[in-house]
């Protein structure tokens, strides 16, 4: 089992890895806020784990192995001012999206989701930052689709 995550990213650079990290995440409408007041958007999220074992290397977890996993992960940005949304309708509140990536803009991140939806955040120096929640459990399946 791999260790818990707990990272910060400040720049271009940084936010690659944690979007590498937080790539194919699920997550809930209902687990998604904006604090305006802290100048903070934070999410939790189901992440893939995909710094844990080979897809196809060793024992399957029905054979004593450990396959895919999946874990809880709190994600804070802060330094928002502002956050606007593309097919993403808040009142959907058991609708669930996956995070596709993290796309650093002039002024502002973008948060890529699938269905043609994305969450952007604006603010002058955006910081963000993850950890692991509790334990891992067994992913269903290796997320798989196509690159865009």
């Amino acid at each position: 089992m791999s260790a818990a995550v707990r990272l910060r990213a400040v720049d271009a650079d940084d936010l690659r890895v944690v979007s590498a990290l937080l790539q194919d995440a699920i997550i809930s409408i209902a687990d998604l806020a904006f604090l305006p007041e802290d100048r903070m958007f934070v999410l939790m999220a189901s992440r893939y784990q995909w710094e844990g074992p080979a897809p196809d290397g060793g024992p399957t977890p029905d054979e004593g192995g450990e396959g895919p996993t999946r874990i809880r992960c709190a994600v804070r940005f802060t330094g928002v001012e502002k956050v606007r949304r593309r097919g993403v309708d808040l009142t959907r509140r058991g609708q669930f999206l996956s995070l596709l990536a993290l796309e650093p803009l002039e002024g502002a991140l973008l948060l890529r989701l699938s269905g043609d939806a994305d969450i952007r955040l604006e603010g002058g120096a955006i910081e963000c930052r993850i950890e692991d929640q509790g334990e891992p459990w067994p992913a269903s399946r290796r997320p798989d689709h196509p690159v865009a």
